[in-house]
């Protein structure tokens, strides 16, 4: 099971590479199914490698004039407040039981993996419904509808906190609605937020929990070197063809954690 993580690992880098996002959302499985981590302790390492793996992404984006600096920074600010509230407070408030119905119990656990596998449903989604974008063609103002995007931000953040995912699939449209950035910038743009919130978020969680920092490292350099192999073979493939083939993956991936952790829990894995 440690091989398969260590593969999936590489996978993550290189599909964050290939189409700017995506990849952070099959983080928390892989760290749960594959390598056996406990699913809150799973969400704050998987802040850490996105965040992390995001950085080492932004990098070049910036250099080609990719990141747009003042959008980053409105998006960014109350996105990474949220995230860090959010792990400091709000997760350690969360019981470990919350109720029990029947032979039903939602554990806190539960709650996290559900919520997660829904939000991974609803990024897949969104992957398979690309449309071509022609915003890239057209020059547009970039207008800021201050309000929405600070707000935007901030649920962002919060649901990154709650689930430990980058929230790429929910920053870029809204980067391209909102504050009307075009598609290559809105990509660079979202990487430098999503490292922003997602390391400091990863902040919130040092001394609440006992770090496996060898295996942290290792799932981090890997996605890393993902990341590479994904920019170098974005020359070669359709971007479109692969975000709604690798949008299909994520649905499926997001229904099995449904039925298994509501039919099966407990069964491998965590």
């Amino acid at each position: 099971m440690e091989i398969a993580g260590y593969i999936a690992s590489l996978i993550i880098g290189v599909s964050l590479g290939l189409i700017g996002g995506g990849g952070s959302i099959l983080t928390v499985p892989v760290l749960v199914y594959l390598f056996g981590v406990e699913p809150v302790l799973a969400t704050a390492y998987s802040l850490f490698i996105v965040g992390a793996t995001s950085l080492v992404g932004a990098v070049p984006k910036y250099r080609q004039g990719e990141v747009n600096l003042k959008t980053a920074l409105i998006f960014g600010i109350p996105s990474i407040i949220a995230v860090y509230t959010t792990r400091s407070f709000i997760v350690p408030a969360i019981p470990s039981h919350i109720f029990t119905l029947g032979s039903f119990t939602l554990t806190k656990s539960l709650l996290l993996m559900l919520l997660f596998a829904v939000l991974m449903v609803v990024a897949s989604v969104t992957m398979i419904r690309t449309k071509k974008d022609k915003e890239d063609e057209i020059e547009q103002k970039q207008v800021f509808n201050y309000p929405v995007i600070l707000l935007e931000g901030a649920v962002v953040g919060m649901l990154t906190g709650l689930v430990g995912a980058g929230g790429g699939f929910l920053i870029i449209p809204a980067l391209v609605l909102l504050s009307k950035l075009p598609m290559k910038q809105a990509v660079g743009t979202s990487l430098l937020i999503i490292a922003a919130k997602s390391l400091i978020g990863f902040t919130g969680d040092l001394g609440k929990h006992i770090m496996d920092w060898k295996l942290l490292i290792i799932v981090t350099v890997l996605a890393i070197a993902g990341i590479f192999i994904g920019n170098s073979m974005s020359k070669k493939v359709s971007p479109v063809a692969l975000k709604k083939s690798f949008g299909w993956f994520v649905l499926v991936m997001g229904i099995y954690i449904i039925i298994k952790e509501l039919l099966f829990p407990g069964v491998g894995g965590h």
